[in-house]
């Protein structure tokens, strides 16, 4: 009894538990993607214009990245208190959304309906946080694909979220905003007590690379499992069982996972695990082993003395330079010799606090570059419904269900690539965000130009290169201003999300669209005013003057010049990225080269 007792106390503190757990909470927590989905609803229900419509969807950008309560309680409260927040302003927010648009309670003013929509999509940031940081600091030596796999599953939630709705589907297309409202919650209160950090940096076994590489091999199994689905059920009218043993299977694959946490737990093999260090060893930390606190005033004047040509030197003749430096700086300073200074603040790789980052240039450049790339990409999601339908598409579910699965394949293709840059070659992180954003450029002119076949092809570009994003950055900041306050670095970086979508798409892409709009509107009225007098002869009858109807845009044209302005955007985005990794060569040097001697 004692011996299952322990077994099970184990479990429960496994950091692939907690890993697992946290995977499926993101499989949940990425409500903010089927907004492509929802948004035709609440136009209809409510009669709003694009314009609106895209005030909406700037609430919920806004709500999606306004994470600063969340990254504070994260520091202070338990993990499952931040949960529960989340969970319980998922469920009002939605919940009264579904209320509304189904008439059973009165409609509110469309700023009422911001604050709704703000005020449910506020809690992805509090699941996104307690994912991440917990999982982070379990994991401080894989961040990579860490970041990439949780960031995936929540892009890939609007897909599952989808496929679920499929089995239950209302009359009213209503219920896809009640399974948003509820779900997520359910999952929250069932999940809140396992993810939380229990220090996983003891407990790295030599398994860890081959637990990964299963887990990804789920993730290429799951992603091609529901674009399957999804293609057979937009083809195929299929019968309401074989949704359901669709769905089955979908359950199947996500609870595959847990094989891990059971398998290394319950496994003899416990003398095995080693400890890793939770932040990698600079050489400032390097000195403070040896000679304490007074290491920070010699580093500070090691930096000054030992030149550019230093760090140009091989990893090994690198190291032996600076250990030289350092015995005489160390040696003068005894002697009195030197007259060391005080450096202000840390440097590159090391804890900064939210105030010290601020004024880094390094972090604005990745603010910017990630407002450019990800708000862009942003744009093209919350707009995804009216695109297809500008291009003739009636069944809008399937470009947001597409574009969920290839944001989350690029998410877990951004982790993985971007730990192989620098793991195997100590070159930037950053390098790897300016290829998504590159592809992310292509993916707007082929909506500009509006080919056949460019729904799908920009679906495929600008999902993998917006979902690399959201692997890349948070594995960048943390490397570069360390894990200290990596909740509030990371929330304030998604702060570039709703930027980008309020200028992009609530001032830019809806202008352009309800002026294209008004454009088609007025030739259509003086056509009918033109063929009045014909049909009033023919029919002997006047036509009346119909019920009106929001304005609508049809033809590549309504989304022309807006998408040509994101694609030179994404451009500059990518010569800030190249920027960055031109700033931080010596950094990743530092970081990771190593470990390749």
């Amino acid at each position: 009894m004692i011996r299952l007792r322990e077994r099970l106390v184990g479990i429960f503190n496994n950091r692939w538990l907690v890993f697992v757990a946290a995977m499926w909470i993101q499989s949940t927590a990425g409500i903010g993607y089927l907004f492509g989905s929802i948004s035709p609803v609440i136009k209809s229900s409510l009669n709003y214009n694009q314009r609106q419509l895209a005030s909406l969807g700037v609430a919920k950008d806004l709500g999606d990245s306004v994470g600063f309560i969340a990254g504070t309680m994260i520091e202070i409260f338990p993990v499952w208190g931040t949960l529960l927040v989340g969970a319980v302003q998922n469920l009002i927010g939605y919940g009264w959304v579904w209320l509304i648009v189904t008439g059973r309670v009165a409609a509110l003013p469309l700023w009422a309906m911001c604050i709704l929509i703000f005020v449910g999509t506020n809690g992805e940031t509090y699941f996104n946080t307690a994912a991440l940081v917990s999982c982070v600091q379990n994991f401080p030596k894989s961040r990579g694909p860490v970041v990439g796999i949780l960031k995936g599953f929540a892009g890939l939630s609007g897909a599952i979220l989808t496929q679920i709705y499929a089995i239950v589907k209302s009359p009213d297309n209503a219920g896809l905003i009640f399974m948003v409202a509820v779900g997520p919650t359910m999952v929250i209160i069932a999940l809140m007590f396992i993810v939380r950090p229990v220090g996983g940096h003891r407990q790295i076994r030599p398994s860890d690379g081959s637990s990964f590489t299963f887990i990804y091999s789920v993730c290429l199994l799951l992603a091609a499992y529901l674009m399957g689905v999804m293609l057979i059920e937009d083809l195929v009218d299929l019968d309401h069982a074989v949704f359901i043993i669709f769905t089955v299977v979908l359950f199947v694959l996500l609870l595959v996972p847990i094989v891990i946490p059971l398998k290394s737990s319950l496994s003899s093999d416990q003398r095995s695990s080693i400890e890793e260090s939770l932040l990698p060893e600079t050489p400032k930390q390097e000195l403070e082993k040896s000679f304490g606190s007074s290491s920070e005033v010699i580093f500070s004047e090691l930096e000054d003395e030992k030149g550019s040509d230093v760090d140009l030197l091989p990893s090994i003749e690198r190291q032996k330079r600076i250990a030289q430096l350092q015995a005489k700086l160390f040696q003068a300073a005894a002697d009195g010799a030197v007259r060391v200074k005080r450096r202000k603040g840390p440097r590159r790789g090391e804890d900064f606090t939210m105030m010290q980052a601020l004024i880094k240039a390094d972090l604005w450049l990745i603010f910017f570059s990630l407002l450019l790339g990800s708000g862009s990409g942003l744009t093209v999601i919350d707009n995804l419904g009216q695109m297809s339908q500008s291009l003739g598409y009636d069944n809008t579910h399937i470009f947001v269900s597409l574009i969920s699965i290839w944001n989350f394949l690029g998410r877990i293709g951004g982790g993985y690539f971007s730990e192989i840059i620098v793991r195997d070659h100590a070159y930037p992180r950053p390098v790897a965000m300016a290829v998504a954003q590159a592809v992310m450029a292509v993916g707007h002119f082929f909506f500009a130009m509006g080919w056949p076949g460019a729904m799908h092809i920009g679906t495929l570009l600008i999902g993998l290169g917006y979902g690399a994003h959201w692997a890349i950055v948070p594995a960048a900041a943390s490397e570069l201003f360390g894990l200290k306050n990596f909740g509030a670095l990371y929330n304030f970086l998604t702060l570039a999300n709703p930027a980008g979508s309020l200028i992009f798409s609530g001032l830019i892409a809806s202008s352009i669209y309800d002026r294209e709009a008004e454009k088609q509107a007025h030739m259509h009225q003086h056509l009918q005013q033109n063929l009045r007098p014909m049909l009033k002869s023919i029919l002997d009858v006047a036509p009346g003057p119909g019920a009106e109807e929001p304005l609508k845009c049809v033809g590549a044209i309504c989304y022309f010049l807006s998408s040509m302005i994101m694609c030179g955007l994404c451009i500059i985005a990518v010569v800030f990225s190249m920027i960055l990794v031109h700033r931080t060569k010596i950094v990743y040097t530092n970081l990771y080269g190593k470990s390749r001697h």
